[in-house]
């Protein structure tokens, strides 16, 4: 038991890691949010919760397996205009429906002139959603957002023609892989370590 108890310890100790990252910060960049896996990009309505539109936008799906760090992150610098948590089911977060039925907190990020959507999917294990952050707060790109208890997703939501920077099956670091970039002629970037 004693052993039991010793990797189940290490394994939350694991799990739980916050490890410093390095954001690039220029102004219009959309980072990943979550480590994980880009499980989906397609053009997607918005939860209607959160006010972002009535049309299909682009959305980047991050899946997070068990083995990912599961602390999230600003994917740009601005001020969070809305916060909605929405209970629901708890499906496999690797599910397109898991993006309507289970639980997730969404927030609105107003960025560079632009309204960035990230929603928060609780998964088939994850019971929690946790936010550090509140509504009309000010967050830097890279900055810690929440995290979410276990398996889960994220889903970013772009503004509308801006083209994702990334494709389906690669992996994403929270806080340092580049998405989208809402000012793609502007080739200058800076970094800053969180």
């Amino acid at each position: 038991l004693g052993w039991i108890g010793t990797l189940v310890t290490v394994w939350c100790a694991y799990f739980f890691r916050d490890p410093q990252r390095v954001t690039p910060v220029r102004d219009g960049l959309i980072v990943a949010p979550a480590d994980g896996r880009i499980s989906q990009i397609v053009l997607a309505v918005p939860p209607a919760e959160m006010g972002l539109s009535t049309r299909p936008l682009p959305r980047i799906s991050i899946f997070m397996s068990v083995f990912d760090c599961h602390i999230n992150r600003s994917p740009a610098s601005g001020r969070i205009e809305r916060m909605v948590y929405r209970a629901g089911k708890f499906l496999s977060a690797d599910l397109d429906k898991a993006s309507d039925d289970n639980e997730r907190n969404g927030l609105v990020i107003a960025a560079a002139g632009a309204n960035i959507g990230v929603v928060q999917i609780a998964g088939l294990v994850a019971r929690s959603i946790v936010p550090f952050v509140r509504e009309r707060q000010d967050v830097a790109a890279g900055e810690r957002i929440g995290m979410i208890r276990f398996g889960s997703r994220v889903d970013v939501y772009l503004p509308e023609a801006v083209p994702p920077l990334v494709a389906e099956g690669q992996r994403a670091i929270a806080g340092e892989t580049v998405l989208a970039d809402l000012r793609p002629a502007d080739t200058t970037r800076d970094y800053r370590t969180s």
